[in-house]
């Protein structure tokens, strides 16, 4: 068997192309790199310069974060609304992507037009505010979790991988006696959990992501901060006015407020991080949406 053998185009392609993927990632990681080193850093030898290594090792700002209630109160909300708010999306999105992907579905056509509509056109923010006004869901936890409980985008994928699975499946729990409801919960949710964990993981970094919903309707409820909004408030100003106290205890322990920041920059994405990686083969497979099953 006749071995091929690269041209120099051929392989001088491929060291440039690797190069050029080589400098792309440096770029993506080297701002988290200098996050985490500046953050672990003894402030007394921390310059303007570049940093690939911590310069001493000082964790007394990770100590300051995690002794604040604020942050601490902050890390439970985001916590419960990053669990709570995907399981709420999964339950309700899955069953309408259900349903709209049955042909013998009455009307159909129009209310699967009547959902793309919306991806599409929306009132805005004031008329959103005032029906959730209208609702009693400001000033709430469940504002966090209510409005997100549909999510189009996430239910065409699910219905169009509903739409690729094997009729015969459908037909052969039919015929055991299976209703809708089981035919959705024993074989066509089981049959989908790479979608499912595809838009699960939309969801859930979407949620550990979100402020912008607590500026809108929980902007006057302390008790409901999430952590990143926590975040967004000690960003705006060098001496952020939602942490005094551990201002306080960043002098007393020589740290700077910009070395509490990018710690509790560290505090927020790390968790991601960490789950990412444990759904990623899902998240692949549910993007394959349209793709030859055997």
């Amino acid at each position: 068997m006749q071995r091929y053998k690269r041209t120099w185009g051929e392989l001088a392609f491929d060291i440039g192309n690797s190069l050029f993927m080589i400098s792309i990632l440096c770029v993506m990681i080297y701002p988290f790199l200098y996050i985490f080193n500046y953050s672990i850093s003894n402030i007394a030898y921390v310059s303007g310069n570049p940093m690939l290594l911590p310069k001493g090792i000082n964790f007394e700002a990770y100590k300051v974060a995690f002794s604040e209630p604020d942050i601490l109160h902050g890390l439970f909300i985001s916590v419960s609304r990053t669990l709570l708010g995907p399981l709420l999306m999964i339950a309700v999105t899955a069953s309408a992507g259900y349903v709209v992907s049955r042909g013998d579905l009455m009307g159909g056509k129009w209310i699967r037009k009547y959902f793309f509509f919306t991806m599409y056109f929306s009132g805005g923010i004031i008329p959103s505010y005032m029906v959730v006004k209208g609702l009693h869901l400001t000033g709430t936890f469940l504002v966090y979790i209510i409005p997100s409980a549909i999510a189009v985008f996430n239910m065409i994928l699910i219905k169009t991988y509903m739409e690729g699975l094997p009729r015969e499946l459908e037909e052969s729990a039919v015929i055991d006696g299976a209703n809708d409801l089981q035919l959705f919960a024993k074989v066509m949710f089981p049959l989908s959990l790479p979608v499912i964990a595809a838009v699960t993981l939309f969801s859930t970094i979407g949620q550990w992501n979100a402020f912008g919903d607590t500026q809108l309707y929980n902007s006057m409820n302390q008790d409901l901060f999430p952590l990143q909004y926590i975040l967004y408030n000690a960003l705006q100003s060098i001496s952020s006015s939602s942490l005094p106290d551990a201002q306080a205890d960043a002098r007393m322990a020589m740290i700077t407020p910009h070395t509490l920041k990018m710690a509790m920059t560290m505090i927020t994405v790390m968790p991601i991080l960490f789950v990412y990686p444990l759904l990623q083969r899902f998240f692949i497979k549910g993007l394959l949406i349209g793709s030859i099953k055997g």
